[in-house]
């Protein structure tokens, strides 16, 4: 899986409020303009957080698309413009945005406000601990097939595979699993 530098794969993350009373028909509002993003193109998928308390009435929004391109098609499209049209009336105050495109978009949970990765040696740690175990796991089950390549489609294979894994199936979980440890509570 090769992605153009230029053209990066996005993680996007919406902070909004709902008016009082219109929590109910914001969640719909929001969930349908969810299905509308799933149907474009280089749509990875989304979550959504609602507020964890009265003193955060803030509704968290992340999804992901593979490219920029695809990410910017969906945001131009009139299908959204309809979307938040339909959304406005319902929201308090101003959406929050944020656009992720490096390797902080594998280390992204629920705060209270913007995303804040954790410190670099907690990412290295768990980065590394996920790499040594599918560069293991991938050896050890694909190394027929691996041994037979010459060693820089090995070696490009088994990069596609680890980065691709890590990506959209390992880091996610990890970051699920070590979260205590990775955004501890103040």
């Amino acid at each position: 899986m090769y992605h153009d530098p230029s053209d990066p794969p996005v993680t996007i993350c919406v902070l909004r409020s709902a008016k009082p009373g219109k929590q109910k028909e914001f969640e719909q509002v929001v969930s349908s303009m969810i299905a509308s993003a799933m149907e474009f193109p280089g749509h990875l998928g989304t979550s959504t957080f609602r507020p964890i308390d009265a003193d955060n009435p803030e509704y968290r929004i992340i999804f992901k698309f593979d490219k920029i391109s695809n990410l910017k098609r969906w945001e131009e499209s009139q299908v959204r413009q309809r979307w938040l049209e339909l959304v406005e009336p319902l929201s308090q105050g101003t959406a929050n945005v944020e656009k992720l495109t490096g390797l902080e978009t594998w280390f992204t949970l629920p705060a209270k406000k913007a995303i804040v990765p954790p410190p670099r040696y907690k990412m290295a740690l768990i980065t590394g601990l996920a790499i040594f175990c599918l560069i293991n796991i991938i050896n050890f089950l694909f190394a027929p097939i691996l041994n037979s390549l010459p060693p820089l489609i090995r070696s490009f294979v088994l990069i596609t595979c680890l980065v691709s894994l890590m990506t959209y199936v390992v880091m996610p979980q990890m970051t699920k699993l070590f979260a205590k440890w990775l955004y501890p509570r103040q």
